[in-house]
């Protein structure tokens, strides 16, 4: 039976890299503009950073957390402005002493012994990881500062998406280590000691790996889902019992180590005389391949997820190639900070997301289809839905599971 780490061995990998991200920001502050960033959060309605920015020792927020970054004439510090914590000491100076002062007076202190140029606040119209800063806490905030302070106060945007879709070259080797464990665990589901014929259903299998995820205490970032195609009938996305010769298709996603999992993969169930996966499949499968390739190739850093979606797609039609392109960016989130690159829903270029650069070091969801007439598939369209999860180093695109080159056999 596979495993995991121990609870405590995954928080200890977690925590150890919490001192190197955080000595990201002071380079991204100042990049975004901003020489002072504070991160307010109300205790169950916590900012989505503040995770990424406190220990694991610290779950939720304490009443109402306040953690500021600033450069100081002294250099670059980080404050505790909320209740004093023991688990935040190693990484922040605590400078509120929750017994004799208000809150948001040793906080208006602070800004006003440092006297910031500008003030970040995580307040986005567009993207809800810059966005965790509440009405009413910031109604608070303006109504203890003075309007000289309220006139620094700029958006933070930029700042919280480039530190979440960031990644930490020991991030990017354990991400492996947890892609390779979620298609594990598909390779198993796509098995006879999983599947009986006539008796197992597709909603079956969801529930199989749901569980299985459950059983090793990990969560999922969203329900996994499967669905075939058979040649008398085509796609079918109801709950259906699994038969030989059907396709079928998966779309599975895990969170382990900080880190979600975002992968599609095939599996064919052979008939009874067949060993291999039939060669029309096959055929199909490696234009989708293709169609991969053609994406990665067009990850070039600094182009917008608008021009790798058109000249991606672009290309795959000249090729003749019939391609729907909708892959997004992954990290600490499933749907995660970065340049949208198309939509399910929306073949086109999208407006503000898929403006958004690409840079290096940071992770994405491959996933797109294509469909091709199949004559010995009924004479119809066999649609390949296909997701990866891959790094973009900054040269290339760098697949994080083995298999993305061939339909699964179920055995």
């Amino acid at each position: 039976m596979r495993t995991v780490k121990t609870l405590r061995e995954q928080y200890q990998l977690i925590d150890e890299l919490l001192e190197k991200k955080l000595q990201q920001i002071p380079a991204l502050m100042e990049i975004a503009g901003i020489d002072m960033w504070i991160v307010f959060a109300k205790e169950y309605n916590e900012d989505p950073i503040l995770e990424f920015l406190t220990p694991t020792s610290f779950p939720t927020a304490r009443r109402l957390t306040c953690l500021i970054f600033a450069k100081t004439k002294e250099g670059f510090k980080r404050y505790n402005a909320g209740r004093p914590s023991s688990d935040l000491d190693p990484y922040y100076e605590s400078i509120f002493n929750d017994v004799d002062e208000k809150q948001f007076a040793a906080i208006r202190a602070i800004i006003e012994k440092i006297n910031p140029t500008k003030i970040g606040l995580n307040f986005s119209s567009h993207y809800a990881f810059g966005d965790g800063l509440t009405k009413s806490i910031y109604d608070d905030f303006a109504n203890a500062m003075s309007k000289e302070i309220l006139d620094k106060v700029v958006s933070a945007e930029n700042l919280c998406l480039r530190y979440l879709e960031t990644r930490l070259p020991e991030e990017l080797e354990r991400y492996k280590e947890i892609a390779e464990l979620a298609m594990d665990i598909v390779n198993e589901a796509f098995s006879f000691n999983v599947i009986e014929l006539g008796k197992t259903t597709t909603r079956d299998l969801e529930w199989w790996l749901k569980q299985e995820v459950n059983r090793l205490g990990l969560p999922f970032w969203f329900p996994p889902t499967i669905d075939l195609q058979r040649k008398d009938s085509g796609p079918i996305y109801d709950d259906v019992t699994i038969e030989r010769g059907d396709l079928l298709h998966v779309d599975f996603g895990l969170i382990y180590l900080g880190l979600c999992t975002d992968h599609q993969r095939l599996a064919y169930v052979p008939q009874v005389n067949e060993t291999e996966v039939p060669e029309y499949l096959m055929k199909a499968f490696k234009e989708n391949n293709h169609f991969q390739d053609i994406v990665c190739a067009n990850f070039i850093e600094g182009r917008t997820g608008n021009e790798i979606f058109t000249a991606s797609v672009n290309q795959a039609k000249a090729e003749g190639i019939t391609p729907m392109l909708y892959t997004h960016p992954i990290g600490h989130y499933g749907h995660g900070p970065g340049p949208t690159i198309g939509l399910f829903n929306e073949q086109k270029e999208i407006k503000v997301k898929g403006d958004y650069p690409l840079y290096k070091n940071t992770c994405y969801a491959l996933e797109l289809n294509t469909k091709r007439l199949v004559p010995e598939f009924s004479n119809k369209d066999l649609y390949v839905f296909t997701e990866e999860t891959i790094d973009f180093d900054g040269e290339k695109c760098i697949y994080l599971a083995k298999g993305r080159d061939h339909i699964h056999l179920v055995k």
